[in-house]
C-alpha cells in the first residue's frame, strides 16, 4: 500500500490520505472576484485607536471595573472625528460602488437594487449629516462589497470557478494567474424560465399533439389493471389500456393516435384526470434546457406550428445574447429588462421569483457562470499537511454508516410488513415516514453522539481557546472510537472538504510558512459533480475518468426534482452521470425520456437476498435498495460535519498544520446591547468594548438565522460594525432568543496568496474530493 503522499501506481494520479482515502488529483479553486484588500479600505486606524482610548459614552450603563465615562468635551471631539471619518468612508464606498465591476455584479444579483439604492447613493454628496434612507443605502452597498471581496463563492465573474491539480514537482504551491480574472463566461437560462416558455408553447392546440405523454413513474401496470401506492387497483377499458401502454414519453400523442387508428385526445385527457399520465411539455433537467426545447420543436412535423414555437424561443435566445454581450452595467440592466418584458409577453408569467422556502436559488431568467483565468498546482508539502483530514473523514463515515444502518433496519421491517417482493414505488412511499420523519430524529441523535465522541477524544479544558494536537496522537484513537465499515450508501463514499491555505504568498508555502484551514466538509457527496463545476471545467471528460476509477461498475441513481427546498437547482444538481449508469424515477421524471437505462419506480422490484434488500431492474440488474435512498440520506447529513457542539464558546482545534475547527462564539441577539445605540459613534465605541470583553479577533464572520449568508465584520470599521448591529436588531425582532454565531476569520485578508495578472490578491479555498476505498481493499 502506498504512503500518504504517493501516487497509487506508476502513472496513476490518484493520491492517498492514510491508507483509506483516495484524493482526486484535481480540485476546484473557489474564490472571490474582487481583491481581498477592498474591505480594508473602509478602516480608519486612528479612529479605532481613539475609540479605545476614550471612556464610555456619557450615559452608558457601567459595570464594576469599567472605564470611566468620557467628559462631554472629550465625547464631542470624538464625535467630530467620527463624523469626519464617516465622510471619508462614504467617499471610499462610493468610489467602490461607482466601478463598472461592482455595478455589474449587483446587476447580476438584483438589478432593481441598482436603481433603487446604488445610483441614489452615488448621487448623494457625503456629509456628516445623513438621513435614515442614506444610511440604509450605504449599508446595502457595504453588504454587497464585503461579500464580493471576501466570500469564496461560485457564481458569475464575482465568484468564478477555478481549477487546480496536484503536481509532485511543485515546491509547495504554484499559481498561474492567466490573463485577466475570467477565462470564459457562459450565460445560461434558468430552468424555470424555459419551463415557463415550454408551458406556453405546449398550450398551442396544434403543438400539443406533438407532446409525448408519459406514465407517472409510480403507476404500476399489470395488463389492464393499474395501481398507485396506497390506493385500490383500477381496471381500465381496453381503449384506455392501449393508450396507456404507449405513454412512454417518446411517442407524441398524434403518433399514438396513428398507431391505434383513432384520435386519442379524449383517452389521454381521462388518463391525466386519473393521474396515471402526464401530458405536458416537460423539459429535462439540464444546464441547457433551451437545447432540449429546440430539439423537441424539430420533431414537430407541422411547419407553421413548429415555427411559432421556434420564433418564441428565438426571442429569448436573442435577449440572452444581448445580456451576454453587454459590457457596461447600464447595457446589462437594459438587456435584462428587455428579456423580462418579452418573457412576460410570451408566457404571461412573472419574470422574477421572490425568495422563499419553496424556491431554489436563481430568481432571474438568466445567470452566468465563469471559469477563472488563474489555475493552481499544489505539491507534496500541501498534500502532507492535508493528512489530518484522515480522522475527520473516518468519523464522518461512522455518521453515514450508522444512519444507513438505522434506516435500512426500519426499511426491512416495512418490506416484511408488505410481504414482498413488492414494486419499488409501493416500497418507496411506504418508507416516506422513515426517510422524512424517523431518519431526521436519527441523524440529530447521531450528531449529538458524534460531538460527544469528539469532545472525549480532544479532551478540551474548560475555557481553552486553542487545542493543538498531532496526527500521531489522534489517528489510532479516532479509528477505535469511530470504527465503521464506511459509506452506508454509494455517494457516502465521497466527501468534499474545502481547505484554505493561510500564507502571505505562494513562495511562503514552499518554505513551509503556511497553515491549512478547513472551511467546510460536504458529507456524502462529490460536489465537483455538480453541473456548475462540470460545465466550467476545461475538459469535463477528465472528471468522468476520475469517476470511472471510483465506480468502474454502473451505478443506480434516483431521479430528483429540478428544484426543492433543500437549495437544489439545476446549477448544483449532480451531473456526472455516465451512459452506463441507471436512473430510477421515483416521483418526478426529470431526465430525457429517450435516455437508455432510465426506469420507472413502478417497474422495479424490491426483493430480499438474505439480510439485503435489492432493487431488481427490468433488465435484471440488481442494486442495494439504499442506493435509491441516497439523495434523501445525503440531504440529512450534508452539513453535519462539525466536530464540536454548539456551545457559547468553542476553541480553535489544530492537528499538525491543519485547523479542523476555528474559534467560535455564540451570543443571544439581545446580548449585543451596542446594537440598540442610536448614534453610530456610541455604537462603534461600545461594540469595540464588547468585542474586547469577549476576546474576539478583529476579523470575524457572523452567521444569523435571519440572514442567508455569513457576514464579514471588521471591528476596526464603523461601516461593518453597523452591519453587525443591523443583523442583531433584525434577529431580535424575528426571535429575541435566537443566537448569532461569530467565527474567527482564518485566513485573514492579509493571508491571501491567489493573485491575478495585475498582482491583486483574492481570498480562496480549494475544494477537494476524497473517495473512501475502505470497502474495496484492506487498509495497509
Amino acid at each position: 500500500m502506498p504512503g500518504t503522499n504517493g501516487a497509487d501506481r506508476a502513472g496513476d494520479p490518484a493520491l492517498r490520505l492514510g491508507g483509506r482515502w483516495r484524493l482526486w488529483d484535481q480540485f476546484s479553486l473557489r474564490g472571490a472576484g474582487f481583491p481581498a484588500d477592498g474591505v480594508l479600505r473602509l478602516v480608519d486606524d486612528e479612529l479605532a485607536l481613539a475609540a479605545d482610548r476614550i471612556g464610555l459614552p456619557p450615559g452608558s450603563p457601567r459595570s464594576a471595573g469599567a472605564a470611566p465615562a468620557a467628559s462631554a468635551a472629550e465625547w464631542k471631539a470624538f464625535e467630530e472625528s467620527f463624523a469626519a471619518s464617516a465622510v471619508k468612508s462614504a467617499l471610499t464606498l462610493q468610489s467602490a460602488a461607482a466601478t463598472p465591476e461592482f455595478r455589474t455584479a449587483v446587476a447580476w444579483q438584483n438589478r432593481v437594487v441598482l436603481g433603487r439604492a446604488v445610483q441614489p447613493y452615488l448621487s448623494w454628496r457625503p456629509t456628516a449629516a445623513r438621513t435614515s434612507q442614506v444610511r440604509q443605502r450605504e449599508e446595502l452597498v457595504a453588504h454587497y462589497w464585503q461579500r464580493l471581496c471576501v466570500k469564496n463563492d461560485t457564481i458569475g465573474f464575482f465568484g468564478p470557478v477555478g481549477w487546480g491539480r496536484y503536481d509532485p514537482t511543485v515546491p509547495g504551491l504554484a499559481v498561474d494567474p492567466g490573463r485577466g480574472l475570467v477565462a470564459e463566461t457562459t450565460v445560461y437560462f434558468a430552468s424555470w424560465a424555459i419551463d415557463g416558455l415550454a408551458r406556453s408553447i405546449g398550450a398551442d392546440p396544434v403543438l400539443a399533439g406533438w407532446v409525448a405523454p408519459r406514465r407517472v413513474p409510480f403507476v404500476r401496470v399489470d395488463g389492464r389493471t393499474v395501481s398507485l401506492p396506497g390506493r385500490p387497483a383500477q381496471q381500465l377499458t381496453p381503449e384506455l389500456s392501449e393508450v396507456l401502454d404507449r405513454c412512454d414519453g417518446t411517442r407524441p400523442a398524434l403518433r399514438i393516435g396513428q398507431e391505434l387508428g383513432h384520435d386519442v385526445t379524449e383517452a389521454l385527457t381521462e388518463l391525466v384526470r386519473r393521474r396515471l399520465v402526464v401530458w405536458r411539455l416537460d423539459i429535462p433537467a439540464d444546464a441547457y434546457p433551451e437545447r432540449h426545447l429546440r430539439a423537441w420543436l424539430a420533431t414537430v412535423e407541422d411547419p407553421a406550428a413548429r415555427q411559432r414555437g421556434l420564433d418564441k424561443l428565438a426571442v429569448l435566445e436573442h435577449h440572452r445574447e444581448r445580456v451576454r454581450e453587454a459590457t457596461r452595467p447600464g447595457e446589462l440592466s437594459a438587456a435584462m429588462a428587455a428579456l423580462e418584458d418579452d418573457f412576460v409577453a410570451l408566457t404571461e408569467t412573472a419574470a422574477t421569483r421572490e425568495k422563499g422556502a419553496t424556491t431554489a436559488p436563481g430568481r432571474a431568467l438568466v445567470y452566468s457562470d465563469c471559469r477563472r483565468a488563474a489555475s493552481v498546482r499544489v505539491g507534496p508539502e500541501v498534500l502532507s499537511a492535508l493528512a489530518p483530514l484522515d480522522p475527520l473523514l473516518t468519523s464522518a463515515t461512522w455518521l453515514t454508516s450508522a444512519l444507513a444502518e438505522r434506516v435500512m433496519a426500519r426499511a426491512r421491517r416495512v418490506f416484511d410488513r408488505l410481504a414482498g417482493p413488492v414494486d419499488l414505488a409501493t416500497f418507496w412511499f411506504a418508507c416516506m415516514p422513515i426517510l422524512h420523519g424517523e431518519a431526521v430524529s436519527d441523524v440529530t441523535e447521531l450528531q449529538a453522539e458524534f460531538w460527544a465522541r469528539w469532545v472525549r477524544l480532544l479532551r478540551i479544558d474548560d475555557g481553552a481557546r486553542r487545542v493543538v494536537l498531532s496526527l500521531a496522537d489522534l489517528a489510532d484513537r479516532v479509528r477505535e472510537v469511530f470504527d465503521a465499515p464506511g459509506g452506508g450508501w454509494p455517494t457516502a463514499r465521497y466527501l468534499s472538504p474545502d481547505v484554505m491555505i493561510a500564507a502571505t504568498d505562494a513562495e511562503a508555502v514552499g518554505r513551509g510558512e503556511f497553515e491549512l484551514v478547513l472551511g467546510e466538509l460536504h458529507v456524502a457527496i462529490n460536489t465537483l459533480g455538480a453541473s456548475l463545476y462540470l460545465n466550467q471545467h476545461p475538459n469535463p471528460a477528465e472528471l468522468v475518468e476520475l469517476t470511472d476509477r471510483d465506480y468502474p461498475e454502473p451505478r443506480l441513481m434516483p431521479l430528483i426534482s429540478k428544484e426543492n427546498r433543500s437549495r437544489l437547482s439545476t446549477r448544483i444538481r449532480y451531473s456526472l452521470a455516465r451512459p452506463e449508469d441507471y436512473y430510477v424515477a421515483l416521483v418526478d421524471f426529470t431526465a430525457d425520456p429517450h435516455r437508455p437505462r432510465t426506469v420507472n419506480s413502478a417497474d422495479v422490484s424490491v426483493r430480499a437476498h438474505g439480510e439485503r434488500l435489492v432493487a431488481v431492474l427490468p433488465d435484471g440488474a440488481e442494486f442495494d435498495v439504499v442506493d435509491v435512498f441516497s439523495h434523501v440520506l445525503t440531504s440529512l447529513v450534508l452539513d453535519r460535519w462539525r466536530i464540536l457542539p454548539e456551545r457559547d464558546h468553542t476553541p480553535r482545534v489544530t492537528v499538525d498544520k491543519l485547523v479542523l475547527a476555528r474559534e467560535t462564539w455564540r451570543f443571544a441577539a439581545d446580548q449585543l446591547a451596542f446594537a440598540e445605540e442610536k448614534t453610530e459613534a456610541r455604537r462603534f465605541v461600545r461594540a469595540r468594548r464588547w468585542a474586547t470583553t469577549h476576546q474576539l479577533p478583529r476579523y470575524v464572520f457572523v452567521t444569523s438565522p435571519a440572514e442567508p449568508r455569513p457576514l464579514f465584520v471588521d471591528f476596526d470599521s464603523p461601516v461593518y460594525v453597523n452591519l453587525l448591529a443591523k443583523a442583531a436588531r433584525r434577529l431580535v425582532r424575528k426571535d429575541p432568543g435566537a443566537r448569532l454565531t461569530v467565527t474567527e476569520m482564518l485566513p485573514t485578508p492579509e493571508q491571501t496568496w491567489l493573485t491575478d495578472d495585475r498582482g491583486d490578491r483574492y481570498t480562496s479555498e480549494l475544494r477537494f474530493v476524497a473517495f473512501d476505498t475502505g470497502r474495496d481493499e484492506p487498509e495497509s
